[in-house]
């Protein structure tokens, strides 16, 4: 008789992460905030908390930016400041915001996606990745196209009912093209 036993380190263990990207107060009741960003906020923290309650690991990005925003191309296309480092709206928001431990990796990035992220997920193997926050068609997009980039043999996840966008066509319209770069699109 073979008795198998399953321990954390076993090779049957699984290694998830889940990436919270950008659910900061500046995009949810903020300078580019909107509605459907406050709906996702009690999802987001009950994910939190799943992922925790199974020792996986929960990652953060915070889109960053400095009092020259005007002046970058960011801000020469989009010319409203937001989330400037040290700013109110720079923090995380809600529920969401207590969940923050003082231990998780945080991913302060210019542009839409982190390229240190990419490099983390390079050197750090998950057998998933799951993506929640917001934007979902500018910032979840493109940290998921980063994932599936540098951890190629992992699941990369997005939960439908933990991103939002301004646009509730648009949202679907990158929900139906994340699927077509091979990410599984749950709770659609």
């Amino acid at each position: 008789i073979v008795i198998h036993i399953f321990t954390p380190y076993s090779s049957y263990y699984m290694k998830k992460l889940l990436l919270v990207i950008d659910y900061q107060k500046d995009f949810v009741d903020g300078s580019l905030g909107f509605e459907k960003a406050k709906h996702i906020d009690l999802n987001i923290a009950n994910k939190i908390d799943e992922y925790r309650k199974e020792n996986n690991d929960v990652i953060f990005t915070f889109d960053t930016h400095y009092e020259d925003y005007l002046n970058t191309m960011e801000g020469k296309l989009l010319p409203i400041p937001h989330c400037i480092k040290g700013s109110e709206g720079h923090k995380l928001y809600g529920l969401t915001a207590k969940k923050l431990l003082p231990s998780d990796l945080i991913f302060e990035k210019e542009v839409f996606g982190s390229k240190e992220l990419g490099k983390y997920l390079e050197n750090n193997f998950y057998d998933e990745i799951e993506l929640v926050g917001i934007v979902s068609n500018i910032c979840v997009i493109s940290n998921a196209i980063i994932a599936r980039s540098f951890s190629k043999e992992s699941k990369i996840i997005v939960d439908a009912n933990c991103v939002a966008s301004m646009d509730d066509e648009m949202n679907k319209k990158v929900l139906d093209v994340m699927e077509g770069l091979q990410i599984s699109v749950i709770n659609k």
